[in-house]
């Protein structure tokens, strides 16, 4: 299965990320804008380790989490094991291509995985996220809302950014200049801004689309399947 990005390698890094107070708040703020109900069935996209899974798990009635590192979702599964969760269901996928049914999910959730997509590899994630939502299902996604672009808060991010990477020395300023490099051979990570977010998920034929800016870099984007299509 395709990732460029090395998960399996990376579990103890992304376990630690998911377990500082940004995230923290994060999952709790999905959580709430998801209304979540005990008959609801959940799907995560980009479970990682199971931040947001593990959180929606004792609130509803079961959730699938999908993710594409084995290992990733091996450490989700000890986490569920040892809370005594039963309700999280760990599957191994694409986001692009989900072993999923289709219409068996009343809720979508998602945090900080749709920008390692492309742009054209959102639409398909989104179009597979339609998909498997029964008809009213909701849909809530947080994730990187910017772009390298001249616009003011795109400018203020990436000076920020920056700078919070060269604060850690050499080795920082390697990375900048690594990054560099990724973007400008295409292979950096992929954000879209807010409005594309609203505009890909109005082609999608998503209704009651809404875009929230967070703190930082962190954008809220939610919508529903229209009932009856």
């Amino acid at each position: 299965m395709d990732d460029p990005y090395h998960w399996d390698e990376r579990v103890d890094a992304w376990a630690e990320v998911a377990d500082s107070d940004t995230f923290r708040g994060i999952r709790d703020r999905i959580c709430a804008v998801a209304c979540l109900r005990a008959d609801d069935d959940v799907l995560d996209l980009g479970a990682g380790t199971g931040l947001i899974a593990l959180a929606a798990a004792p609130r509803v009635a079961h959730v699938d989490a999908v993710d594409v590192s084995p290992r990733m979702l091996e450490r989700l599964g000890a986490a569920a094991a040892a809370d005594n969760i039963t309700n999280v269901t760990p599957v191994i996928g694409d986001m692009r291509s989900l072993p999923i049914e289709d219409e068996s999910a009343t809720v979508v959730l998602s945090n900080y995985a749709f920008h390692h997509l492309t742009d054209a590899d959102k639409e398909l994630a989104l179009a597979e996220t339609r998909r498997v939502l029964k008809p009213g299902g909701r849909l809530v996604v947080c994730d990187m809302m910017f772009a390298l672009s001249l616009e003011r808060r795109d400018r203020i991010l990436v000076m920020q950014k920056i700078a919070a990477i060269a604060r850690r020395g050499p080795a920082g300023i390697l990375r900048i200049i690594r990054n560099a490099g990724r973007v400008a051979a295409g292979r950096w990570e992929h954000p879209s801004p807010p409005e594309e977010w609203r505009r890909m998920l109005e082609d999608r034929h998503f209704v009651d689309v809404e875009v929230e800016l967070l703190e930082n870099e962190a954008g809220l984007a939610t919508a529903s399947r229209p009932n009856g299509t």
